[in-house]
């Protein structure tokens, strides 16, 4: 069994290790807090929701999360236990690995990045500063509920170190703040309030210490939270280097398939907005045994080809899949030509060991890598592969065959709509809610383009819209939906790094999204 730290709320800041377990693992156990953008990293675990946030009532009590790690890990699984911040810190972790230890169960732990730690750095407030704190402590707000004889010795600890960091607090604010000032804590002491740390949605309110209370009510800020109490937090404004990111803030809709989006993601949350997923396309392999005899056919015969066709890394990925499910790996004997549409498509080739030859430059879309293979060579009587999608568009291999090429166009995955909550998504656009909106293939925007009722669509035009290049760019626009940001290069971190410029350009214009 592994207990793993899931971190303060960013996916990003799981540790590397916790990432190899959730990808090793069998079964994973996860608290609400514990986000669930996570689980993508164990995509053939069992996953279960045990529900723990905090000491709130629970969807399973402690005894029973322990019974089923003992079950699933008595059975020979893998099992990772995915808990909020750090497993032993507030994470009832402890409880968790004595159990095992005394079934005999071996166990190992991983650490998480603690809220306690990543919130204040996040709202720009260091625990400790040489200049003004040497010492801290992090304390629980919530008394456990099982043990009521045992109290916090609050006017102690306010007085014993220099900043107070209280988790678990925003139930109790006002008493524990009482109780502080009752020891001899300085009213005008600095103190701060964050919620959802580390997050786009971050909020902080910064207070003397005798009216955070009142301000934290005034605000709206509720749980989850962090406290901290010291002259650090009179740092904040001078620190606070999360908020001033040029995303912060913002939602922004990732169209992107499930298990495709998590770089997008990551860049979205890298500039500071919240990524919100809806996966409005998913690729799976073909399902008529006559396609896929054409397919396998051609991966059989591959070294007959002079040329492989890439226009997207997906194409890629399907084929050396079908060639894995063979059994045999035909692809890194390859010895004809590896054309790619960008750079992330050639780095997904050399990935699955097929040498890349030309990749498409300026113009990264069907037309420019057309135009890039006719001028590197003549086509006329050579033969090329190009394993495409079942909506794919022909423009590659009509181009090709115009220029007397042979071409086999085959069928390497299937775009599929996977269910949506259509009124969750309308409701956002018509509340104003998403920022922006992402998309990265003209399936995606076909299938949301269809969600759309006439309210909807209208939203739509408050929003910036971002697509990934040229093609999908055009997608939207023949949908009557005009593309605020297009990348100079289809690739993920590009489109992050377009719409970061968008923005900033008409938050100087006095137009702030």
């Amino acid at each position: 069994m592994i207990l793993v730290g899931a971190g303060p709320g960013d996916p990003d800041l799981i540790t590397v290790r916790g990432a190899a377990a959730l990808a090793a693992a069998d079964v994973v156990l996860y608290d609400s807090l514990s986000t669930r953008e996570l689980l993508g990293l164990a995509p053939r675990a069992e996953w279960i929701d045990v529900g723990k946030r905090g000491h709130d009532a629970p969807t399973r009590p402690q005894d029973d999360i322990n019974a089923l790690l003992l079950e699933h890990a008595r059975a020979g699984r893998t099992v990772v236990r995915l808990k909020g911040g750090d497993p032993f810190v507030f994470g009832r972790g402890g409880e968790e690995a004595s159990a095992c230890a005394a079934a005999g169960i071996p166990f190992e732990v991983v650490p998480g990045v603690s809220s306690a730690l990543a919130a204040p750095a996040y709202a720009g407030i260091p625990v400790t500063d040489r200049r003004h704190s040497a010492s801290f402590a992090v304390v629980t707000g919530h008394k456990d509920p099982g043990r009521p004889r045992e109290e916090t010795r609050w006017a102690e600890l306010g007085r014993a170190v220099d900043t107070l960091v209280i988790l678990m607090g925003m139930r109790n604010l006002e008493s524990l703040v009482a109780r502080l000032l009752e020891g001899g804590k300085h009213p005008a002491t600095p103190s701060a309030a964050i919620m959802h740390g580390t997050l786009g949605a971050q909020r902080v309110v910064v207070a003397p210490l005798e009216a955070l209370p009142e301000r934290v009510r005034a605000a709206g800020l509720g749980a989850p939270s962090t406290v901290v109490i010291g002259e650090v937090v009179g740092l904040r404004e001078e620190l606070r280097w999360w908020e001033r990111q040029p995303l912060f803030g913002m939602r922004v809709l990732v169209t992107r398939a499930a298990d495709q989006s998590a770089e997008l993601a990551s860049a979205l949350r890298s500039a500071g907005a919240e990524p919100v997923l809806l996966p409005l396309i998913a690729l799976v392999p073909p399902a008529d045994p006559d396609v896929l005899a054409a397919l396998d056919a051609a991966i059989e015969r591959l070294g007959d080809y002079d040329g492989v066709v890439f226009a997207s890394s997906n194409g890629v990925r399907f084929l050396a899949r079908r060639a894995r499910e063979r059994g045999h790996d035909p692809l890194s004997s390859f010895r004809g030509d590896v054309f790619c549409v960008g750079q992330k498509t050639a780095e997904t080739a050399l990935a699955v060991g097929l040498p890349v030859h030309l990749v498409a430059t300026g113009r990264s879309d069907a037309e420019g890598l057309l135009a890039q293979i006719l001028q590197a060579a003549p086509a006329k009587g050579r033969r090329f592969l190009i394993p495409r999608s079942d909506v794919g568009r022909t423009a590659l291999a009509d181009g090709l065959r115009a220029a007397g090429a042979a071409v086999d166009s085959l069928e390497a995955y299937r775009n599929v709509r996977p269910p949506v909550d259509v009124a969750a998504l309308r409701h956002d656009l018509e509340a104003g809610t998403l920022a922006a909106l992402t998309f990265t293939s003209p399936s995606t925007v076909e299938h949301f383009a269809d969600l759309l009722d006439d309210s909807a669509r209208r939203a739509v035009g408050d929003c910036i819209v971002a697509a990934v290049g040229t093609t999908t760019a055009r997608a939207l626009r023949d949908r009557g939906i005009e593309p605020d940001v297009v990348p100079k290069r289809p690739d993920a971190r590009q489109l992050v790094e377009a719409l970061a410029v968008h923005v900033k350009r008409l938050r100087d214009q006095g137009e702030d999204r």
